[in-house]
């Protein structure tokens, strides 16, 4: 299941030839996919009680068309899943009118806060402490 968030590009975010920093699409796709959990019931303070929090092992970005002050795009995030520690987090950012910005492309995992290792399943995890585990594709 795809799930999505509204953003406006915001003046200070913009860097020197007036387009949208390289560096924030990152955190707009780190919002998308905090925004996604939280939509789930999988807030902070349950991932710490549950001595779990998600963490990124790898981004791979590519830019498509720029992003100017003003913009209003949508980050989509959908979850892959496959075997092992590991899962895989396709997002887009798109203008309103269609137009792909960006593309992300991270591999992800939940980490043991106590053990400072990766559980060994993390779609297990996250389905035990999500209130709707369909909209992180479980």
């Amino acid at each position: 299941m795809v799930f999505s968030v509204s953003v406006t590009v915001r003046g200070y975010e913009l860097d020197v030839n007036g387009h949208l920093n390289q560096a924030v699409y990152l955190q707009y796709a780190e919002h998308a996919r905090w925004e996604l959990l939280r939509s789930c019931g999988v807030q902070e303070d349950k991932l710490m009680g549950s001595g779990i929090g998600p963490v990124v092992l790898e981004n791979n970005i590519k830019y498509l068309r720029e992003l100017h002050i003003s913009d209003i795009v949508t980050v989509s995030c959908e979850f892959v899943w496959g075997g092992g520690k590991t899962y895989r987090m396709h997002q887009e950012i798109r203008k309103l009118d269609g137009t792909l910005s960006a593309e992300v492309n991270a591999v992800g995992g939940i980490l043991d806060l106590k053990a400072r290792k990766l559980v060994s399943d993390p779609a297990q995890r996250l389905r035990e402490i999500s209130e709707t585990p369909e909209l992180l594709g479980l």
